[in-house]
């Protein structure tokens, strides 16, 4: 979509003239509650905005971005859950224009994985004083989204959590769902092909990752979104009790582990083939199905990070 500017110009010119748009999801966990605070903040940092835009219908969520991004900002700053920044990612991707995220979600996964603070005042500074980078776009068939696909149990999980249980327990609401969920749900079987080798696996959960996060937890250390990989590991195996003692061991301390009895399958393509077919969760939204093949576009998207982010 046209030519690019250097990352320095582009962050020196979001510092010097600010121009930004503002769009918030106010039916996000936090969003209608923080948004006269989002807009207070942004003015005292310095931030005059073009154009704010309160989200009131999520339906209006993308003709909304299509029309800030027509006014013609540097910086497109957006505030709501994964699904909201996943939307704006795919209006984002390759536009001379960066991603500015405000933490205003459940697990805040995206923001989690750019290093971005989780409060209000440091996601705003960053806004200030950050720097543009170029991180990885994943694109699962024909749809870009930023930080994972997921099949499995967790399918069912986010059509079962309630938006209230969510309010009232935060991040935790994901794994107690699967809890409940599990008792019900079968193993299916897996076989992804990634640099012409063929992994088979029998699982009730898959995860592919762009990002390193997933339900706000660290998915491994050495996971980064700017590294042209994508990381594909499993939940367990095909026994419930396995799984169900992996995921409280996760919601308890936050510690992900890799493929059962193997490692972490990693690579820039998958394609994964499953029995039976499944439906994939795409940053939550669910709309594909699987034989699917998923990529990942390095520097394919432009954001605002701390300074002391790692852009390679």
């Amino acid at each position: 979509m046209g030519e690019l500017r250097s990352k320095a110009e582009h962050t020196e010119a979001i510092r010097t003239r600010g121009r930004i748009c503002v769009v918030v999801n106010t039916r996000s966990r936090r969003g209608r509650r923080r948004y006269p605070e989002v807009v207070r903040l942004l003015r005292a940092a310095g931030f005059d905005p073009i154009r704010l835009f309160p989200v009131v219908d999520p339906k209006r969520l993308r003709a909304t971005l299509e029309e800030a991004l027509a006014a013609g900002p540097d910086l497109l700053v957006v505030g709501g859950g994964d699904g909201t920044l996943s939307a704006a990612v795919k209006h984002v991707a390759h536009r001379d224009v960066a991603l500015g995220v405000l933490p205003l979600g459940t697990t805040n996964n995206f923001v989690r994985s750019l290093g971005v603070p989780l409060d209000l005042p440091g996601a705003i500074r960053v806004l200030r004083t950050g720097k543009v980078a170029d991180i990885d776009l994943g694109v699962a068939g024909d749809r870009e989204f930023a930080n994972l696909a997921s099949f499995g149990v967790s399918v069912e999980v986010a059509g079962t959590v309630s938006n209230t249980v969510k309010r009232l327990l935060g991040r935790v609401a994901y794994p107690l769902t699967a809890l409940t969920v599990l008792p019900g749900h079968r193993p299916f079987r897996a076989f992804l092909t990634v640099d012409g080798r063929r992994h088979e696996l029998l699982t009730h959960q898959l995860n592919i990752a762009n990002g390193r996060f997933h339900g706000g937890w660290q998915v491994a250390r050495d996971i980064s979104i700017d590294n042209g990989r994508l990381v594909a590991y499993q939940l367990g195996s095909g026994k419930r009790l396995r799984l169900v003692v992996e995921t409280l061991l996760r919601g308890a301390g936050g510690r992900w582990r890799s493929l059962a009895g193997g490692p972490f399958v990693v690579g820039r393509e998958m394609h994964l083939e499953t029995d039976p077919p499944m439906a994939a969760d795409i940053d939550g939204e669910v709309r594909l199905m699987t034989p699917i093949t998923i990529r990942t576009v390095p520097n394919g998207l432009r954001v605002m990070v701390p300074e002391g982010f790692v852009d390679s």
